[in-house]
């Protein structure tokens, strides 16, 4: 069962990441070893030729990630990505695109994630990200 809620999440993101102000993200759903993260479409997140940067999707990426990792273990901020690696599967549409992260391995200092993203309305995936979390050690 997840700790934390997508809402709970969602404020904790915000709350901890200024870069998040202008709410580009929003945390959708959480259910156990899960996550779905939606970047919502902004002009911001386009590179020439008018499709989503690959900076925005592994953006939304890595937060899927931290959002499935943290729905599980609860709000660990020194959580750390310490490996992201991408394939671009195909043009995303300029809309909204949808990351659902499933956490592969939740161990005690490694987790290990892939995430899916898709553009909103289209069942075909526009890249997918395998991604790996440090977990720091409990202090007592």
């Amino acid at each position: 069962m997840p700790r934390m809620s997508a809402e709970e999440l969602e404020q904790f993101l915000y709350s901890h990441f200024p870069d998040t102000a202008h709410r580009a993200v929003k945390v959708e759903r959480v259910e156990s070893m899960f996550a779905q993260v939606r970047l919502h479409y902004d002009e911001r997140h386009l590179r020439p030729g008018g499709t989503i940067s690959g900076p925005a999707l592994m953006m939304l990426a890595d937060t899927a990630m931290y959002m499935a990792l943290l729905g599980m273990i609860g709000p660990v901020a020194l959580a750390v990505t310490t490996n992201l690696n991408i394939n671009f599967l195909r043009k995303p549409a300029q809309a909204d695109v949808i990351g659902e992260c499933k956490l592969l391995k939740l161990g005690k200092r490694l987790a290990v994630g892939e995430v899916t993203m898709y553009s909103e309305g289209d069942a075909e995936p526009v890249a997918h990200a395998t991604v790996t979390y440090s977990i720091p050690a409990v202090r007592e």
